[in-house]
């Protein structure tokens, strides 16, 4: 697997094959389709990955996946190559060469790959695309037989050859005790020295050693990624596709070209996701919430039967029966528990919340927690940094927090407590008392009026 490249055209200091689509990086989509490819192969199956020092962070991305071949000196393709051999067994009867920035490619065509070169015994079996727009690309040339003579750089083809809509797909399948003896006999290019794969082609010919090839349609599986705009191309295909697997699983996309999940995602079935959702990294969405209009979640939990809607939630865990938004966000260490209702421009961040509790207008929570049924008035906010330490507020159950109070960490509110509007709440309030004022005074709330009995209507 040819990892080694920087990718210049990328425009970019981190390797090309480490650029993500849908929150992975490209070679692990290689590796999948290698998996695919593992119950054949010699030994523990795993590929190996070379990589130079322009790209040695592509080791931490393989880990136990593959074994690393480190070409020192980025001297083309097929001294790649000639670098993987030097650490491979040598029982193993046949080789296969993809490249590490073609993350679309599919299992199965790398197995029709390895199956033609079996069947015709040949030296080399590789990949073809009958290109709509071949362009630049290098020309794969046949016999009147059908098997490949030569692939020609496009600038080195002559008008016959270029009239061909066949390129090279960059994927080959090699007779391995043919490709260790022959790859020495490569030759540097003249125009920059360095040695390319594609020249074994006419030393197999020379041999008198079969070329297969496999034709493969341009649906841009097999299309390498080189710049920011082919990047994107092949993220929109991994998006379709990971979209419809979960749609197939129950799910249900309004707008689907407007959901854009990471592949970690993992959704329940009867989900409902609405357009304009984002959902990022280790996210899970249980049975039956739906998601949307213009929500963005991001590595967080939530629960069955919540709806988040025109809202953000970071790293948080939203519990069964909660709504979110509009315009909410829930920063980092947030856990809303169940049948919660958080909405209209409220905030929380740190801070745990009890089942039933209310916070509807325009609030701040954070480093708190609050009891099972707690109201949040409109403007309540928690001062909890003084400049130097962040504390924490503590609010009991069924508290009832009126509009605008602050409450000045560190402090806690005792169940049942209230406090008035505009209330500056500096200190404890006891269970069942009522903080007024600023600074607020704790004192005995009044009582309420008694509800009209049953009867003569009021007004």
């Amino acid at each position: 697997m040819l990892a080694a490249g920087l990718g210049t055209r990328m425009r970019s200091r981190t390797p090309k094959v480490l650029h993500e689509l849908c929150g992975r990086p490209m070679l692990a989509y290689v590796l999948d389709a290698w998996d695919d490819v593992r119950p054949e192969a010699v030994g523990d199956g795993r590929p190996v990955v070379v990589y130079s020092p322009a790209t040695e962070a592509v080791a931490g991305l393989v880990g136990d996946r593959g074994r690393l071949a480190l070409q020192a000196e980025p001297r083309g393709t097929g001294d790649a190559v000639r670098a993987a051999l030097e650490t491979m067994a040598d029982d193993a009867p046949e080789i296969l060469v993809l490249s590490g920035d073609v993350p679309l490619v599919l299992g199965p065509q790398l197995v029709a790959v390895l199956e033609q070169r079996r069947l015709d015994d040949a030296a080399i079996a590789l990949a073809s695309v009958f290109a709509a727009e071949p362009g630049e690309l290098g020309r794969v040339v046949r016999s009147e037989f059908g098997s490949v003579e030569r692939i020609v750089e496009a600038r080195d083809a002559t008008a016959e050859e270029l009239e061909t809509t066949e390129v090279n797909a960059g994927i080959y399948a090699f007779d391995a005790a043919w490709l260790r003896r022959r790859i020495a006999a490569l030759e540097p290019s003249s125009s920059n020295g360095e040695l390319y794969l594609t020249d074994l082609v006419a030393l197999a010919r020379e041999d008198g050693r079969i070329v297969s090839a496999v034709g493969f349609e341009d649906d841009g599986s097999l299309d390498g990624i080189n710049d920011r705009s082919q990047l994107a191309q092949a993220e929109w295909a991994i998006r379709v596709r990971l979209n419809e697997r979960h749609m197939r699983a129950g799910v249900t996309m309004r707008d689907p070209s407007t959901v854009y999940l990471d592949w970690s995602v993992t959704l329940a079935p009867d989900v409902v996701i609405e357009p304009g959702v984002i959902l990022r990294g280790s996210t899970s969405v249980a049975e039956g919430s739906t998601l949307g209009p213009a929500a963005t979640v991001i590595d967080s939990a939530i629960g069955p039967g919540c709806r988040v809607w025109l809202s953000v939630v970071e790293r948080s865990t939203v519990e069964e029966g909660t709504t979110i938004g509009p315009y909410s966000h829930l920063r980092p260490g947030s856990h809303v528990g169940p049948r919660a209702e958080i909405g209209n421009y409220a905030e929380v961040k740190n801070s745990r919340l009890g089942a039933g509790v209310k916070q509807h207008h325009v609030s701040y929570l954070g480093d708190a927690e609050l009891g099972d049924g707690t109201n949040v008035g409109a403007g309540t906010i928690t001062a909890n940094w003084d400049g130097t330490t962040k504390h924490r507020t503590a609010v009991g159950p069924n508290a009832f927090l009126g509009v605008d109070t602050m409450l000045v960490a560190p402090v806690e509110i005792g169940e049942g407590a209230r406090t008035g509007a505009g209330a500056v709440v500096t200190r404890d309030v006891p269970p069942g008392k009522l903080a007024v004022g600023v600074p607020a005074r704790i004192r005995e709330p009044r009582k309420r009026p008694a509800e009209p009995s049953g009867g003569a209507e009021t007004s």
